[in-house]
């Protein structure tokens, strides 16, 4: 690892575009105060957010990790610590952390910190790393530098992370890895918390307008009236999974948004496994906050519009605060159906956050691009 001359040790926070540029702006501001205290003896650093997509067409650790030491080394950084909502994989297990304190480089895979607290456990990920790099280096028994444990967010007595396994050839020399089924869970919160579901909702203006034309037409119509009155909870239960997994196939169908590898590898297969899966459950989010809106929308609308005598004549009950819930629910079941054929009219920038595919393909476009200029 090299030192400036000046005495100030320089560190870039090299980050994909999207959520880890994000993150890496936020942590940057405090990083220097925060690293100076720790590390101590004066000690001063200089923090840079660098935002390029460097894992753009590959997930292979050892070309990620070559990228970086050249960026590093065309840069003059001292040190390199490289920001990814990629899911990364090290002989099947899923990669939380690869270290090289000979080139002072670190690749840290964002969503193997899970799903919350993500901008803390970021933090404390980055200030390990970075002071594990700028520190001495260690000789372990086999001659390997920096085999020092890291702490913070990587060691815990529940935490599913261990050291992993790094080949001689490699450029890393200490790896931390996820295992286990909680592992597996840890990545895939992960995933959908970089996906922001949040996001998906705000995209969706067209198919919400559409949903809620929908629920207000529905509302009036007595018929709704005596069906909401004639269903059993049972089957308001099945309406609500039909019209939210109907929205959620319709989502993904038509903004393509399911990845299927070209590769036959057992690491491709898990990848589009992890990808599918947090494309679904942010997907399923983002409807379920949709119509849960659409409850309490409908909620509102049948309050301030029904008549209690009108209501009881055409479905021969008295309109209670049940009489109310029944119809704002099943109400919100139709008109997610019609949130459904609405969602069609969405451009493909409104869900493509929502897929891990789409925006590998983006970022392929950017480093073409950059390349080209």
């Amino acid at each position: 690892m090299r030192v400036s001359s000046q005495g100030v040790t320089v560190v870039a926070l090299l980050a994909d575009p999207d959520t880890p540029t994000e993150i890496a702006q936020r942590m940057a501001r405090m990083l220097p105060d925060r690293l100076a205290d720790r590390s101590g003896q004066g000690r001063r650093f200089d923090v840079k957010v660098v935002s390029e997509p460097f894992t753009a067409g590959t997930e292979d650790l050892s070309t990620l990790t070559r990228r970086i030491m050249d960026r590093g080394s065309e840069a003059n950084w001292d040190i390199v610590v490289a920001l990814t909502d990629l899911p990364l994989h090290s002989h099947g297990r899923k990669l939380v952390v690869d270290l090289s304190h000979e080139h002072g480089l670190a690749l840290l895979s964002l969503p193997s910190l899970g799903g919350f607290r993500l901008q803390t456990r970021a933090r404390q990920a980055v200030e390990e790393a970075v002071l594990s790099l700028a520190g001495p280096q260690a000789t372990g028994p086999g001659g390997s530098p920096g085999s020092q444990p890291l702490r913070g967010p990587f060691i815990g007595r529940l935490a599913p992370i261990r050291p992993g396994q790094v080949e001689e050839e490699e450029i890393a020399d200490l790896r931390y890895v996820l295992s286990g089924p909680r592992g597996y869970l840890k990545v895939l919160g992960g995933m959908v918390r970089a996906n922001q579901p949040w996001r998906l909702v705000l995209g969706l203006s067209k198919a919400l307008a559409t949903a809620l034309a929908t629920a207000a037409i529905a509302t009036l119509d007595s018929t709704v009236w005596s069906l909401s009155e004639a269903l059993s909870t049972q089957r308001l239960v099945i309406a609500m999974v039909g019209s939210v997994g109907l929205m959620i196939g319709w989502l993904i169908v038509d903004g393509e948004l399911w990845h299927r590898s070209a590769k036959v590898s057992r690491e491709a297969r898990q990848r589009a496994r992890l990808y599918n899966a947090s494309t679904v459950m942010t997907v399923g989010l983002g409807v379920l906050v949709c119509y849960v809106g659409l409850i309490v929308i409908n909620s509102v609308w049948a309050l301030f519009i029904l008549n209690d005598q009108v209501f009881a004549s055409a479905t021969r009950t008295p309109l209670r605060a049940t009489e109310y819930w029944t119809l704002a629910w099943f109400v919100a079941s139709v008109a997610t159906v019609g949130g459904a054929l609405g969602s069609g009219l969405e451009s493909d920038e409104a869900i493509r956050a929502a897929a891990y595919s789409k925006r590998e393909q983006e970022r392929r476009i950017l480093l073409q691009d950059g390349h080209g200029d």
